[in-house]
């Protein structure tokens, strides 16, 4: 069967090949850093194209993930990588660098004897497995628990009440208690107090307003400066700002000293700084800024506006070919599309302390205009929603779906490099 599975996945047509994107889900642990990813391979054909062979699909999801090399999709982190009974019995498995990815077992998956002897044959590989979709104790959960290191729990599935006996039940010293679909902070407050350790949803990137919360000074400064970008304010202002926050200052002469601006000689001075960067860079540079607290880069929603960020400006260099503007455009959108819930402030009232483009604002406000479309694409893509909606925006924008998996991986890549820069 494998040999087989080999030459059906070497046998793929193009454009199957061709028609993934992907979806990285984050991964927290209870310190909300980040720790992991959630690689999902979802279909993106703009026309709908189907294949109906299982094992020629999960050949070429297994494949996907081997080839593009997983430091550069995750990084630093761990990739959780689904695998159901044909991914699991494969030889394709053994592409995947054991130290870096934990196998998701899918609930599809039955505990027949050939399936537990391979994952216990993997296991003495080095492999780390994890068992999806938890909801409740069944004859299958109990017979593949003794080789999982992960429980995912889906506590959406659960019946209001039930998840404290649950998590007691699944409780073990030699396993790790994940929560899905964790979409509150409340949620997230529960699963701690019940003793998870890891936590996957978008909790973190939902917006909490406070009443009358203010931004922070340090971070209205950055605002502020940031406006006289926008203003192509003149260049001793600009200076002058700058040097009027000593965070700002001392942060941009460390920017400015890492191997990735790449300075021939130590910059010590803020005036040399802002020409050695320029004004592209700066505006850049402090709208990540905005997202650092003590200079740590795996904050999720720090990871997540970068990554949006950089993935719309790549969008808007395929849409709008040959313009400048636009893609620093785009690039603003992605990166102030999580300021709510950075700021627990309303977007509208972020925006009235930076002065945008009414194309900006409708897109952040409303999801409207083509930097709306693009926003909005990348929202569905980082939930794994496939389905006509995805489908149509891509049709819309002209962007075939190998342009918008090279763009992911690209934008991946950016992140990634910049993450290691100001470590």
């Amino acid at each position: 069967m494998n040999v087989a599975l080999h030459q059906d996945a070497a046998q793929l047509p193009l454009p199957y090949a061709n028609q993934f994107f992907l979806a990285r889900q984050p991964i927290l642990n209870r310190n909300q850093r980040l720790v992991a990813y959630e690689l999902l391979y979802r279909n993106a054909e703009v026309h709908e194209a189907r294949v109906t062979n299982g094992t020629q699909a999960t050949a070429a999801v297994i494949a996907h993930a081997s080839e593009l090399g997983m430091e550069q999709v995750v990084g630093d982190q761990l990739a959780f990588v689904n695998v159901d009974t044909i991914g699991l019995m494969s030889d394709f498995i053994r592409f995947l660098p054991n130290d870096k990815v934990i196998l998701e077992v899918l609930e599809s998956v039955e505990p027949t004897p050939d399936v537990l002897t391979r994952l216990r044959e993997l296991k003495q590989a080095g492999f780390k497995f994890a068992l999806d979709d938890v909801a409740g104790e069944s004859e299958a959960v109990e017979k593949l628990r003794p080789l999982m290191d992960v429980i995912k729990v889906d506590i959406k599935q659960i019946a209001p009440g039930s998840l404290p006996a649950l998590a007691a039940s699944l409780k073990s010293p030699g396993q790790k208690l994940l929560a899905e679909k964790v979409e509150t902070v409340e949620e997230f407050r529960e699963c701690m107090d019940l003793g998870f350790e890891y936590f996957q949803g978008y909790y973190f990137a939902r917006p909490v307003i406070l009443s009358g919360k203010k931004i922070a000074p340090s971070q209205m400064a950055i605002m502020n400066l940031l406006n006289l970008l926008n203003q192509d304010a003149d260049q001793r202002e600009v200076e002058r700002s700058v040097k009027h926050d000593p965070l700002i200052s001392l942060n941009l002469l460390r920017l400015v000293n890492t191997p990735a601006v790449g300075a021939r000689f130590r910059i010590n001075s803020v005036g040399h700084a802002l020409i050695v960067l320029g004004r592209r860079q700066l505006q850049r540079w402090l709208q990540i800024l905005l997202y650092v607290k003590g200079a740590e880069f795996d904050s999720p929603l720090l990871q997540m506006a970068t990554t949006r960020g950089k993935t719309m400006e790549l969008m808007m260099e395929k849409v709008r070919p040959g313009e400048r503007i636009a893609p620093d455009i785009g690039f603003t959108v992605g990166i102030m599309s999580l300021m709510d819930a950075l700021f627990s402030v309303r977007m509208g009232e972020i925006l009235d302390c930076v002065n945008v483009l009414d194309e900006v604002r409708d897109a952040l406000l409303h999801r409207v205009g083509e930097y709306g479309d693009v926003l909005h694409l990348i929202e569905l893509i980082e939930r794994a929603q496939e389905g006509p909606e995805l489908t149509g925006i891509l049709h819309k924008l002209e962007v075939a779906p190998s342009e918008l998996y090279a763009i992911q991986l690209a934008a991946f890549d950016w992140v990634n490099d910049y993450a290691q820069s100001i470590q």
